[in-house]
């Protein structure tokens, strides 16, 4: 579980900012569901960039959790 605080702590900051007027991350997924139209390729590195803590957060939870299983 420690394993996970740290990426946790990177979603809620550096993942979700900036907060207002909705995290950034929502904005730019919305804009990419809807079809990415107008997207420069800065675009898309902010939304890598946005979205890499939590891939981070992903990878660390499912290795926890096999980690969890092989203990049992």
């Amino acid at each position: 579980m420690k394993d996970l605080l740290l990426p946790l702590l990177a979603c809620l900051t550096l993942g979700l900012a900036p907060f207002a007027p909705e995290p950034h991350l929502f904005g730019k997924l919305r804009w990419v569901w809807g079809g990415a139209h107008g997207m420069a390729p800065i675009d898309w590195f902010d939304l890598l960039m946005h979205g890499a803590p939590w891939v981070w957060l992903a990878v660390a939870a499912a290795r926890a959790l096999r980690r969890a299983r092989t203990r049992e």
